[in-house]
C-alpha cells in the first residue's frame, strides 16, 4: 500500500535512520559525557520523534491493510467477511496517518500555528480605498467568528467617512497564520461608490500584510535600539479618543521599523502591544529576506508574498470575487458575510501541492 510519493517516503527513511543514529549516540559513554553535545543530539531527536513515530506507525498500518487485503481473497470465507469489512477502515485510518505525517514535515518552523497580526492599508482610491478597509475589517472579523477565533485591535486611523486610512489587529486561535498567511498582498475592488452620484463603477484598492506573532526570545530587540513616543489617541471621538497620553509609537532604530498602538487606555498595554507588532514587523522582514534568497531556487509559487501583488479582485457588480493566484472566481457576497472557507482551502490545497514537489 503505497501512499506516499517517492520522495517523501525517501526523505522519511532518511529521517528513521537518522533518529536511530542518534539513538545510538545518545548511548556512547563518551557523548554522554558532554552535556553539551548530548543536549544537541536529544533536539534533534525531539525534533525527529514526531514524524518518525507516525511513520513507523504507518508502516504497521499499510502491513495490517495487506494482511488483511490478502485474507480477503483468501480461501477461507469467514476470515474473508471479516477482512471486507475491517479493511475499509484500515485503508481511511491509514490514509489520514499519511496526510498527517505530509503536514508534520511541510510544518516547517512550525508558523501555522502561530497567532498573528494583521494590518491593512488603504491604497488607491481616496475615501474610497478606506471604506474598503473597513469592509475587509469586517470579512475578517466575520470569518474569525466563524472559526471561533478572536480579535483585538491594536491600531487604527479613521477617515472622514467613515473608513480606516489603516487599522492593526491580532486574531488568535487554532491555526490562525496557517489560514489567514494567504491574505497577504494587494487587494483590488471594483464597485460603485458611496459617493459616486452617476453610478459609475470606481477601482480602489488596499493593501493586506498578515504576520505571524513571535515570542520575545525569538527576536532580540535591545532598549537602546529604540525610540518610545507618546501621543493622544485620534479618532472621530468617544471611546477612541482621550486627554491623556496613552497612545504610544516605537521605532527600531536600526532598521527604521515602526509599531503603534493606542486602542488602549492605559499606555502600558498599548506600549506592550506596539512591542508585539514590532517583533512581528521585524520577524517578517527577515523571513522575507531568507525568502527571496531562496526564491530564484523555486520553480513555481503561489504568489510572491510581495504585498504590491494584486492577488485579489472584489467585483461587486458582478457579484463575484477572483482569487488571481488560483485563477478562480467565488460569490463576492458569501465571502463578504465571512464565508471565507472555500478560498482559503483552495490557498492551503495549492500551497500543500506547491511544497510538496519542493520536498
Amino acid at each position: 500500500m503505497n501512499l506516499l510519493r517517492p520522495r517523501v517516503q525517501s526523505r522519511l527513511d532518511g529521517m528513521v535512520a537518522r533518529a536511530h543514529q542518534l539513538t545510538e549516540q545518545s548511548a556512547d559513554p563518551a557523548i554522554a559525557s558532554r552535556p553539551d553535545r548530548l543536549a544537541a543530539i536529544q533536539k534533534e531527536l525531539g525534533q525527529l520523534g514526531r514524524v518518525v513515530a507516525r511513520y513507523e506507525q504507518l508502516r504497521a498500518l499499510c502491513a495490517q491493510v495487506e494482511e488483511m487485503e490478502s485474507l480477503r481473497t483468501g480461501p477461507d470465507r469467514d476470515l474473508a467477511e471479516l477482512a471486507a469489512a475491517e479493511l475499509p477502515v484500515l485503508q481511511a485510518q491509514a490514509q489520514a496517518d499519511a496526510t498527517a505525517i505530509v503536514d508534520d514535515l511541510l510544518a516547517g518552523q512550525g508558523e501555522n500555528s502561530r497567532d498573528c497580526i494583521v494590518e491593512i492599508r488603504a491604497g488607491t482610491g481616496g475615501d474610497e480605498a478606506a471604506l474598503f478597509v473597513r469592509d475587509l475589517l469586517t470579512l475578517y472579523q466575520r470569518y474569525a467568528t466563524r472559526m471561533g477565533w478572536t480579535v483585538e485591535p491594536m491600531h487604527s486611523s479613521e477617515s472622514e467617512l467613515g473608513g480606516f486610512k489603516d487599522v492593526v489587529f491580532a486574531v488568535r486561535g487554532e491555526n490562525v497564520y496557517g489560514r489567514l498567511q494567504f491574505e497577504s498582498g494587494g487587494h483590488r475592488v471594483q464597485r460603485v461608490p458611496e459617493t459616486e452620484t452617476k453610478g459609475r463603477v470606481h477601482t480602489s484598492a488596499a493593501t493586506v500584510a498578515v504576520l505571524p506573532e513571535v515570542e520575545e526570545v525569538e527576536v532580540e530587540i535591545l532598549d537602546k535600539d529604540l525610540r518610545v513616543d507618546t501621543f493622544r489617541s485620534s479618532g472621530a471621538g468617544g471611546q477612541h479618543v482621550n486627554k491623556t497620553e496613552s497612545a504610544v509609537r516605537i521605532t527600531h532604530i536600526p532598521t527604521g521599523t515602526v509599531a503603534a498602538c493606542q486602542d488602549e487606555r492605559s499606555q502600558h498595554k498599548n506600549k506592550a502591544r506596539a512591542m508585539a507588532m514590532l517583533r512581528a514587523r521585524i520577524f517578517d522582514q527577515r523571513k522575507r529576506a531568507a525568502d527571496a534568497a531562496r526564491a530564484a531556487e523555486r520553480k513555481e509559487q503561489v504568489g510572491t508574498g510581495d504585498r504590491s501583488d494584486r492577488i485579489r479582485t472584489y467585483n461587486f457588480p458582478q457579484d463575484r470575487l477572483t482569487d488571481h493566484r488560483l485563477n478562480r472566481n467565488f460569490t463576492l457576497s458569501q465571502v463578504m458575510e465571512g464565508r471565507l472557507e472555500p478560498v482559503v482551502e483552495a490557498l492551503v490545497a495549492a500551497d500543500r501541492e506547491r511544497r510538496l514537489e519542493e520536498l
